[in-house]
């Protein structure tokens, strides 16, 4: 029998770069890493129904691809270490119940209205649009990457309209939150959440790119609250890997204004200017792969450090 200490099933082609740092990373851990693409998965499939070859934990990292669901659930059956399994994370990317969990776990978020899908209510409700202030945020309950997102709404009829894209899925009606300046930046922020540790980024929202957040800036800028808030997140989500972001009012508030995404885009900002930045990257693979020394670890590892 071949056996891996972590199988990674991936699929977009630009996830490429990320993955030669996860080996770099395994490899320092003294961890075999076995990728599969889709590709390679009609020949691994066989190989792990027969015992031919097995692995120690699994990270599904193809955006939930449900080609790659056999891998996950001869893992899931085999009771194996996953990072951020897949209905774990079905349940986080949840918008609207993410909403309501955060909310019960003290942290703030957007004001918002929560409806029915058009599916199982297709008459719109009566909503008070007073609260929003004449603008709000129309967005569907499950999905990234802006997909279905409406910006500086002002009409229910927009809502109607909104919900024919996505009939199955609840939508949320939000205000729209804006930034404190902070000596001319905008103060909002995506933070990366990995294994107990924290990657907070300065985040511009109409380029999506990322600017690393000083020990000198958070200082200064009293952000600090960031790290607090991340790790109620972290409690409430129960996920080892995933992003949020969250803004600083002009009135004071800390809010969280994206919940919860376990599909990150790990492109490296040297190759893509709305990348993640390529330090942080190396950190996170390091992370991930010091997740599996932990939960899946060798004998040598087990007489150092006596797990």
């Amino acid at each position: 029998m071949t056996r891996y200490d972590l199988c990674l099933t991936w699929s977009w082609k630009y996830d490429a770069d990320f993955v030669r740092l996860l080996e770099t990373a395994c490899r320092a851990h003294h961890l075999t890493l076995l990728p599969v693409t889709l590709e390679t998965l009609e020949e691994v499939l066989p190989k792990l129904v027969s015992g031919e070859l097995s692995f120690a934990a699994h990270f599904e990292f193809s955006a939930h691809d449900p080609r790659f669901e056999p891998v996950d659930r001869w893992a899931r059956e085999h009771n194996l270490y996953r990072i951020n399994p897949p209905e774990m994370g079905d349940w986080a990317e949840d918008k609207a119940t993410m909403h309501l969990e955060l909310i019960s776990a003290g942290v703030y978020t957007p004001y918002t209205v929560i409806i029915s899908p058009y599916n199982e209510q297709a008459e719109l409700p009566s909503i008070d649009l007073t609260p929003f202030k004449g603008r709000f945020v129309i967005k569907p309950s499950y999905g990234g990457g802006g997909e279905g997102v409406i910006l500086n709404a002002t009409l229910l009829e927009q809502v109607e309209q909104a919900r024919h894209q996505f009939p199955e899925l609840k939508y949320l009606l939000q205000e729209q939150v804006e930034a404190r300046d902070l000596d001319g930046r905008g103060a909002w922020f995506r933070l990366i959440y990995c294994a107990g540790q924290h990657y907070p980024c300065w985040w511009d929202v109409h380029t999506h790119v990322y600017s690393p957040v000083t020990a000198e800036e958070t200082a200064r800028f009293e952000l600090a609250p960031l790290r607090e808030i991340t790790e109620r997140i972290a409690r409430v989500c129960k996920l080892e890997f995933f992003s949020t972001e969250i803004a600083h009012t002009p009135d004071g508030r800390w809010v969280v204004v994206d919940y919860v995404n376990d599909q990150i885009d790990l492109r490296p900002q040297s190759t893509a200017v709305d990348g993640v930045p390529d330090a942080i990257l190396a950190h996170i693979a390091a992370d991930l792969a010091g997740l599996v020394a932990l939960h899946c670890p060798h004998p040598w590892y087990q007489r150092i450090f006596g797990r």
